[in-house]
This record gives structure tokens, C-alpha cells and sequence, in this order.
């Protein structure tokens, strides 16, 4: 058994776990979305990535991409919450549905990053 292929399993699919419990449930009550979880989605998928960053293969190099964008979206998607609860005057609710679109497109970033991981699982010999 790989150590280095089960941690980077684990948190590539860890990622995209939390990023679904994260955009799962009404896009207009944004009780549904709670920001730790969204603090952890980002913890999780930043981890993901520094594992991403040793692997020189041409899938090695699509995964970093994958892990990149999902890692860009949830920064705006929480910068668009900084902004919409601490600046603007409308508050949350008048953002929630960017918040939660914005990882939604992370989350198709990580069940991508997830299926090559899978693929790859399944092409290696033992």
C-alpha cells in the first residue's frame, strides 16, 4: 500500500465531501451554508493541493488544475462573504446565492480531481 496515495485519497476526497455539505441544502436560506464548514472546505482543499504539488505526470498536472480552480473559487466565494457581511450595507442574504453558486462550481472542480483520482486507482497495477 502507497502512504502517500491514501493521504492524498484522503484529502482529495475529504475536500470534495465538505464542499457538498457545504453548497447541499436551499440556495435562498442561507442557514443551510454554515461558514465553518466553508473555512474548512478551504483548509481541506488547500491541503489537497500541496499534496498535488510533487507529482510530475501529465495527471499530476490536471489534478493540480483541478485543485487550483476549486481553490481560486472558494477564495472569491469567501471574499464575496467578507465583503457582503462586513462592507456592504445589504448583508449576507443579498449574496448568499454567488456564495453558494461559487462553490458549487468548486465542488464540480473536486468530483472532477475525484473521478481522474479514481481512474488512475484503477489503470495502476499492482
Amino acid at each position: 500500500m502507497n502512504a502517500q496515495k491514501v493521504i492524498s485519497g484522503f484529502f482529495i476526497i475529504l475536500a470534495m465531501t465538505l464542499n457538498f455539505g457545504f453548497v447541499y441544502g436551499d440556495i435562498d436560506n442561507f442557514a443551510h451554508h454554515s461558514p465553518y464548514e466553508l473555512f474548512a472546505t478551504i483548509v481541506v482543499n488547500f491541503i489537497a493541493t500541496i499534496l498535488k504539488l510533487g507529482d510530475k505526470t501529465q495527471l499530476g498536472s490536471v489534478l493540480l488544475a483541478t485543485s487550483l480552480v476549486a481553490d481560486i473559487q472558494l477564495i472569491i466565494a469567501s471574499i464575496v462573504w467578507g465583503v457582503s457581511l462586513y462592507v456592504t450595507t445589504n448583508g449576507i442574504a443579498d449574496s448568499a446565492q454567488i456564495i453558494v453558486s461559487l462553490s458549487a462550481g468548486a465542488l464540480l472542480a473536486n468530483i472532477v480531481s475525484v473521478i481522474l483520482f479514481m481512474g488512475d486507482t484503477l489503470k495502476s497495477k499492482r
